[in-house]
């Protein structure tokens, strides 16, 4: 399988996701930036994929994330972040978002698993009424400490201004 064939729109993700519901899958859904793929990030990844059978991956748009994070990241481009994301063998689908939160994506996907990192409370997570009131679970992993876009960031910078 292609990467590209793993990067949805919402209604094609609708579909597949109902196809996958149809043949018994639990579908695990997160969501971020991933504008610097590392360590952590594969890490977290692969243990919320563990907790279903269908990893779900809602991506920040460009524009979501000069937002959030200010004018100068995204790093790299939302399609460069999608391809690499999709590429990763546990992350079963990749869907852009532009709004500065999920809330709407889960809405629509509907996953009966909702997964973030252990540094939220499942009260400060995102979509976790959603998925309660219909019955699912929304749970935390723990992440590998040290490890974050930000960090690398400042690290590269301060390399910089060495030179």
């Amino acid at each position: 399988m292609k990467s590209t064939d793993k990067i949805f729109t919402l209604p094609q993700l609708q579909d597949q996701v109902n196809a996958w519901r149809k043949r018994g899958h639990k579908i695990v859904f997160t969501n971020g930036c991933f504008d610097l793929l590392h360590l952590g990030h594969v890490d977290y990844l692969e243990k919320a994929s563990q907790l279903g059978d269908k990893l779900v991956l809602g991506l920040n748009t460009d524009a979501s994330i000069s937002r959030i994070k200010g004018p100068n990241r995204p790093l790299q481009d939302e399609m460069s972040r999608a391809r690499i994301m999709a590429s990763l063998l546990f992350i079963d689908a990749v869907v852009l978002f532009d709004e500065n939160t999920p809330q709407e994506l889960i809405e629509a996907v509907q996953p009966d698993i909702l997964v973030k990192g252990d540094d939220y409370t499942i009260e400060n997570i995102v979509g976790h009424e959603v998925v309660l009131a219909r019955g699912g679970e929304v749970k935390t992993v723990p992440l590998v400490k040290g490890y974050s876009t930000t960090n690398i960031v400042k690290k590269i910078e301060k390399q910089l201004n060495q030179l």
